[in-house]
């Protein structure tokens, strides 16, 4: 394990204009939290010391399931190993699992520090087709984080479907979907990631997982990086596969001064 980067580059990473990224997309082991645990910890291990933001699928240590009084990480101990990992690595390290919090469950997105910081979004958006709402209570508010100059919208999986909620109010630079988005509609993923970039002059950032779940539900991966104009800057295949590439705060800063689109557009308000 990489030892000893995680206090100086955590003073560095406040100034940086390009943010590396490493997405891991992988299959996931339906609910067996020990075996994804190990397996992303190598994944995060392997990485380059250059890498500032990895980032894992939307339920990755269980897979999407409903069994949320056995699977909820009820005593943080998912929490602490990303504590661990991210401070372990010098890197920040974003994912949702289940939790359970004063009689509730969430399905909760943590982006850690190395210095064991984090924040933290609750999916506003249940996936009903998928009985989620039956099993989670919904968020109540939007998060943004900062890494370097760029802040960053926290969103799970169906949020993608509603862009008023990601509406952006000059408070964002970048949008992080992670999602267990299924094969039967990988199109849409696409199509809506590449909107939200697009309507939003932000950079987002899709996260999902491949293979088979517990359900039967299929998953294509299609896990990518999309520049502020909505061009597909990196993406990967329907395999398990390490996604890495880099945000440009210049570009996007540059970008928006010639295009101010966002001076146009409606008011309204947003929780």
């Amino acid at each position: 394990m990489k030892q000893g980067r995680s206090g100086s580059k955590t003073t560095e990473i406040r100034l940086k204009r390009e943010i590396h990224l490493a997405i891991l997309q992988s299959d996931l082991e339906w609910e067996n939290p020990q075996t994804n645990l190990a397996y992303f910890e190598q994944q995060v291990i392997s990485l380059d010391e250059q890498i500032d933001l990895a980032l894992l699928p939307e339920t990755y240590s269980t897979g999407f399931t409903m069994r949320v009084k056995e699977f909820a990480d009820r005593d943080e101990e998912v929490l602490g190993w990303m504590k661990r990992v991210a401070s372990g690595n010098g890197v920040h390290l974003a994912g949702s699992c289940i939790v359970m919090e004063n009689d509730h469950y969430y399905n909760r997105l943590y982006c850690v520090s190395p210095d064991g910081g984090y924040v933290y979004y609750d999916k506003r958006h249940l996936f009903r087709m998928g009985r989620e709402q039956e099993y989670f209570s919904p968020g109540n508010q939007r998060v943004i984080v900062r890494i370097g100059k760029f802040r960053v919208l926290l969103q799970i999986c169906y949020d993608l479907r509603f862009p008023v909620f990601a509406r952006n109010r000059g408070d964002y630079d970048a949008i992080l979907y992670v999602a267990n988005w299924p094969a039967v509609r990988n199109e849409v993923w696409d199509i809506l990631l590449r909107a939200r970039a697009i309507e939003n002059q932000a950079y987002v950032i899709g996260v999902n997982r491949t293979g088979k779940d517990g359900e039967g539900m299929d998953h294509l991966g299609g896990s990518c990086l999309i520049d502020p104009k909505g061009n597909v800057k990196a993406r990967l295949d329907d395999q398990p596969g390490l996604l890495l590439s880099s945000m440009n705060y210049s570009k996007l800063e540059s970008f928006r001064k010639d295009f101010p689109a966002a001076k146009d557009a409606d008011d309204f308000k947003l929780l």
